[in-house]
């Protein structure tokens, strides 16, 4: 009997030294498992940490950097302002340009505009003077005046380019343009606006009525396709 108890005590003694042994080991591995897990995580917060101050840093450097560029762009928008408006500038002066050169007669220029035709009076054998009824170099400036002060950039009298020095002197029945005589009708094509120009020389007690006064026969025709060709010579 004492042989069984003292068996029994000695397997229980082994079964407690091998459990004991268990939890030692497994509360060892435990301790270890943690303490790697705890360095781990310290390691890693320190790379997350030197992240987040580099993103920071580099942040920061962006910031300038649009700061720099905000400052350049904004520069770039005052150069363009400055040259649009000396492109503005230099147009005006271009479109200036060429007015004088249609005034001058240096270019061929087209566009709408009148003819104006001027002809001698009826003959009228009670009239005892004939340059009574016969269209003169001032009927034929009266109507130039008025298209020029009416907005035409260009003036022809029978398809002779007029310039700004241009004389017109009368010769009996024909008129000299420049040293070249024209025989009547006489025919006063104008570049510019058809309904301003006609409206101009229609007006009443205007250029169209002194003319029919003096029996000059006037007539105008609106013209949608004009072409004149540049002065030649000096």
């Amino acid at each position: 009997m004492k042989k069984k108890v003292n068996s029994n005590r000695v397997i229980l003694s082994l079964v407690f030294l091998v459990l004991g042994f268990m939890v030692a080991f497994s509360f060892r591995v435990t301790q270890d498992e943690n303490d790697h897990s705890k360095g781990l995580t310290n390691r890693q917060w320190e790379q997350q940490l030197g992240l987040r101050n580099e993103l920071i840093e580099q942040e920061e450097k962006n910031r300038e950097l649009q700061k720099e560029l905000n400052a350049k762009q904004e520069k770039v928008r005052e150069i363009e302002a400055s040259l649009s408006k000396e492109a503005q500038v230099f147009f005006n002066m271009a479109e200036d340009a060429e007015k004088y050169r249609m005034f001058l007669g240096k270019v061929k220029v087209s566009g709408k505009g009148v003819k104006v035709t001027l002809a001698d009076g009826e003959y009228n054998p009670e009239e005892e003077n004939i340059n009574n009824y016969l269209v003169h170099e001032h009927h034929v400036f009266k109507v130039i005046n008025e298209l020029y002060i009416s907005g035409a950039s260009a003036i022809s009298v029978n398809g002779q380019r007029i310039a700004h020095n241009s004389y017109i002197l009368c010769t009996g029945p024909v008129i000299t343009v420049d040293g070249y005589q024209h025989p009547a009708p006489f025919e006063i094509t104008a570049i510019g606006d058809p309904d301003v120009l006609s409206s101009a020389l229609n007006i009443t007690g205007g250029v169209k009525d002194q003319l029919v006064n003096d029996q000059i026969i006037f007539s105008l025709e609106k013209m949608n396709d004009i072409k004149m060709d540049p002065i030649l010579g000096n």
